[in-house]
């Protein structure tokens, strides 16, 4: 099929630029209605723009992740319009500064944790009823190789990442069986990408991959069938 995901709804976090921005066009190029969230309009303007020029659907939700108030309210507005949710990426995360553990200041840790984590649970806990009442939904977080294999100077990431997986997972296992609602973690790895940028500031960013990559895998994903708490790595 040419649209595998006409007549479905996709939101995607972080989709003001890098993977999220180019998972968001992916999935509407599959057919999906996206909606966008970022905390930049002027960003996800350009990006639902792309989506039209391309004769897809989108629709913006600027949102701060942080409040989990609006993550409620947003919620609440996709039930009222649509009913349902049948892919949700969770993309959006913060990079914090890299330092060794005991140098690691415990107020940007606890607003890594926040964004990277405690606003992911928020995501799961409001979205799960649209979640549940879709045929077969798949969620689809975005992690990183850190919260499997420690590296030093990104343990604040690498926790948050850690902390991250191990929710999503646990929710996909507890839904699986009762619901057609299935959990993937994929691991982008090196991608061009402003936090990539900023954790290698030396490094050429034509040396890695576009983020184009990663989000036709994300696609894919969102419209495969897989089994229960998979996780791949994107080479």
């Amino acid at each position: 099929m040419d649209k595998p995901l006409k007549d479905k709804l996709a939101l995607v976090t972080g989709a003001s630029r890098g993977i999220g921005a180019a998972t968001a066009i992916a999935l509407a190029a599959r057919g999906a209605h996206v909606v966008i969230t970022a905390r930049t309009t002027a960003g996800l303007e350009v990006v639902e723009q792309t989506v039209f020029d391309a004769g897809g659907s989108a629709t913006i939700a600027p949102l701060d992740l942080t409040q989990t108030d609006a993550i409620a309210r947003l919620a609440t507005a996709v039930g009222e319009r649509w009913k349902k949710l049948d892919v949700l990426v969770l993309n959006a995360a913060t990079l914090g500064s890299l330092a060794a553990v005991p140098a690691i200041d415990p107020k940007e840790f606890a607003q890594v944790l926040t964004l990277n984590v405690s606003a992911q649970l928020a995501m799961l806990t409001a979205f799960d009823p649209l979640l549940r009442a879709s045929e077969g939904a798949r969620v689809i977080g975005v992690t990183s190789s850190v919260a499997r294999q420690p590296r030093a100077y990104w343990g604040a990431y690498g926790a948050s990442k850690a902390a991250f997986e191990t929710l999503l997972l646990s929710y996909g296992d507890e839904v699986e069986r009762m619901t057609g609602v299935r959990c993937a973690v994929l691991d982008p790895g090196a991608t061009r990408t402003k936090m990539r940028e900023r954790a290698y500031p030396g490094e050429d960013p034509n040396s890695v991959k576009p983020p184009e990559v990663v989000a036709e895998r994300i696609a894919e994903l969102a419209v495969a069938g897989y089994e229960p708490g998979h996780f791949e790595r994107v080479g």
